[in-house]
């Protein structure tokens, strides 16, 4: 599809012995990106022509092959990260198909209740690996869309977006997770309640330019009074629950970002909290979906981070 691969890091352990020139030492200048030339995000919010209602109670066409738009990334409850369509419908994938190679069998009868997903203007979600994006031919010539080669459908009883009344059919039917598994909660990882080992990945927002969001498509921040060297998070206490910390980041779900000095800081509070370029990062709670920059600029502290791990100060 077109769509620019990103390259990965591996997260390592931070080393007692590290040297005052492995890491930066304070925002300068030097350690602010230029978001010059940045590249138009699509709109996470539903589109309207999509013939489901928009978020309405109107129940979605069976049988009938809609495109996915601009895919989003969905939080749910029960099941975590959900991948949906441009109207926050939930899309499912099917055990009975195949991946490698992407085959559906999912004919007739079955693609009446569960109508595919046609290919064609598919766009990844934000802090979605776009190079996930595919298509295979159906038996009937049309193309349907693929995530990690398992083709994609939705659920003719779902009624309005958010809904996942597909989850767990027959046993074989599951909603599907944006990097292509089926959707299920992240068990929390040592080191901090709630913490878990994510990802970390590049958006484009036409203010900001590239940067760095978490593996839901979550804007990632620096704080400003934190140091790279010696590598210290100043953010404690009541900050830490506004301004959770991105723990540590397994190199197979980071992309596109520079690997410089990618290390894991042990914080005081028994956390263990990932950096980029050595400086602490963080996400904000004010973001409420995937895209959001709520936390840009806000104390005149607090910034979105660049792929080397500078920080964007435009406003």
């Amino acid at each position: 599809m077109g769509i620019k691969r990103g390259t990965t890091l591996a997260a390592v352990a931070v080393v007692v012995a590290l040297t005052a020139t492995a890491c930066g030492g304070s925002d300068s200048a030097g350690d602010t990106a230029k978001p010059a030339g940045a590249v138009a995000a699509p709109s996470q919010a539903p589109s309207s022509g999509d013939g489901y209602g928009s978020g309405s109670d109107a129940a979605a066409p069976v049988g009938d092959a809609k495109p996915g738009g601009q895919l989003a990334i969905a939080q749910d409850e029960k099941l975590g990260s959900v991948l949906t369509d441009s109207a926050g419908f939930t899309l499912y994938r099917f055990d009975k198909d195949t991946a490698k190679p992407s085959k559906s069998t999912c004919d007739g009868d079955c693609a009446k209740t569960w109508p595919v997903v046609a290919a064609g203007d598919a766009t990844a979600a934000a802090g979605m690996d776009p190079a996930l994006l595919g298509e295979v031919v159906r038996t009937d010539g049309s193309k349907q869309l693929t995530v990690a080669g398992w083709p994609l459908y939705r659920f003719g009883k779902d009624t309005k977006a958010g809904d996942t009344n597909g989850q767990g059919v027959g046993g074989t039917w599951f909603a599907a997770a944006p990097d292509g598994k089926k959707a299920a909660k992240t068990a929390p990882a040592p080191g901090g309640a709630g913490q878990t080992s994510g990802a970390l990945t590049v958006a484009k927002d036409p203010k900001l330019g590239e940067h760095i969001v978490d593996g839901n498509g979550m804007t990632v921040y620096r704080f400003k009074p934190d140091t790279a060297w010696p590598m210290v998070s100043k953010c404690e206490g009541a900050c830490v629950a506004k301004w959770p910390v991105v723990p540590p980041v397994d190199r197979a779900n980071t992309k596109g970002i520079i690997e410089k000095n990618y290390l894991v800081l042990d914080r005081p509070d028994g956390k263990k909290q990932q950096t980029v370029n050595c400086w602490p990062v963080y996400t904000f709670t004010g973001d409420k979906k995937a895209g959001d920059t709520n936390g840009q600029g806000v104390g005149g502290t607090w910034y979105a981070v660049a792929p080397d791990g500078k920080l964007i100060t435009v406003q």
